[in-house]
């Protein structure tokens, strides 16, 4: 007999929500962060260099340039581009906004090609067949920590028209993963980072931008501060030039000393999400009313999210009725993402677009994000897991298999 659910009035598998993601804070950080706090320095100072050479340490970047986010991240990648109006950057529909926001921050036009059936990464075909004369990047996104196929993604780069064009890869949840063993940071021209409390570590906010180009990292500097020259720390005298427009998106010490210490957990932070990802799917693999994420066998994901997508067609209601009955069930489920070009902002100003990418689309209507972070445990996800069984069961639709 099935159980009654706790959105019926049953009760729930957990008396308290456990969130789709959550930071691993330790007594470390918290030193780390008060030692900061009674430095000389708050914003801007010493700690950022070192975080952002721990940062390149880790990833085999040359250059890691801190942000206050990583969207703000995101503008200063673009930006160091030098895209203009009229330039169109390919990017991919399903990520959050602030990728493709950022394209228009700088006056250019995102165009957006669909993702592939089962990874949700953008397709490197309909980037191919999204190239235009106007293109002048192409901007991947790391879908739930997986690496984009940038070996596809350069090849189509250098056959674009007036190739090649660069690639900015929006790593905002792949920190630590690797792609044919080489790790993100190395993979694209620019790197964009989210230091967001969600993501793999964390400064509360923040982001970086990851390079090897000694010019475009001089650039990003500048762009995060109010496009002057030289930073405080560097100064001789009270004098200083503002050199080109820029913006004020410095990371503080605060948060940089947050990271550094979050930086010595980074391989830990990794190793546990990876062996909760193993294990949720060992526990969903052949799931009658889920299918989880495929996984390139020359992928070694980082695992920022753990997306299962319901088998609609074996359910007798949709996905938010689903969604409802797991967060009754005391289980923090969430959606990634509503695909950009649905938001109402983008609509109005492209609204060609509905109805023309149908892998994304079809895709939303089925995701659903289930807990995943380094400091759940295992009876969290077993929870998860008999919380996905409880419901979808409930709404069996006379499948039988």
């Amino acid at each position: 007999m099935t159980a009654r659910l706790a959105i019926d009035g049953g009760t729930p598998v957990r008396s308290k929500v456990l969130p789709y993601a959550h930071q691993d804070i330790n007594e470390a950080d918290l030193a780390a962060v008060a030692d900061a706090l009674r430095s000389d320095w708050l914003t801007t100072g010493p700690r950022v260099p070192v975080f952002e050479e721990a940062l390149a340490g880790a990833t085999g970047a040359k250059h890691a340039v801190a942000y206050s986010s990583g969207t703000a991240a995101l503008h200063g990648a673009m930006a160091s581009l030098g895209l203009r109006p009229g330039d169109e950057v390919v990017t991919t529909p399903m990520t959050f906004a602030a990728t493709a926001n950022a394209v228009l921050y700088v006056g250019a036009e995102p165009r957006f090609a669909d993702v592939e059936p089962g990874s949700m990464l953008i397709d490197p075909k309909a980037v191919a067949n999204a190239i235009t004369p106007r293109t002048r990047a192409i901007a991947a996104v790391d879908y739930a920590g997986q690496p984009a196929d940038y070996d596809a993604l350069r090849a189509v780069a250098n056959a674009a028209p007036g190739g090649p064009i660069p690639i900015v890869a929006d790593a905002a949840h792949s920190l630590g993963a690797t792609w044919h063993d080489r790790p993100v940071g190395t993979l694209a021209d620019l790197t964009v980072l989210s230091l967001h409390p969600a993501k793999i570590l964390t400064t509360g906010e923040g982001g970086a931008v990851l390079t090897d180009d000694d010019d475009r990292a001089a650039f990003l500097r500048r762009f995060r501060n109010h496009g002057i020259g030289a930073e405080l720390a560097a100064r001789r005298d009270w004098t200083y030039d503002m050199v080109e427009l820029g913006y004020n998106y410095r990371l503080t010490d605060v948060m940089a000393a947050l990271g550094t210490s979050q930086m010595t957990r980074l391989d830990e932070f990794l190793a546990a999400r990876r062996r909760l990802a193993a294990r949720y799917t060992q526990a969903l693999a052949g799931h009658w009313a889920v299918d989880i994420q495929a996984v390139n066998p020359a992928s070694d994901p980082a695992w920022h999210l753990f997306v299962v997508l319901l088998r609609l067609d074996r359910l007798g209601v949709d996905r938010g009725v689903v969604y409802r009955a797991m967060r009754a069930e005391g289980i923090g489920a969430n959606v990634h993402y509503i695909p950009v070009h649905r938001h109402s902002f983008y609509r109005k100003r492209y609204p060609e677009l509905e109805g023309s990418l149908p892998v994304a689309e079809s895709a939303y209507e089925r995701l659903l994000t289930i807990p995943l972070f380094s400091a759940m445990t295992d009876g969290d996800l077993d929870d998860t897991v008999a919380a996905l069984d409880k419901v979808t069961e409930a709404y069996r639709a006379g499948w039988r298999g």
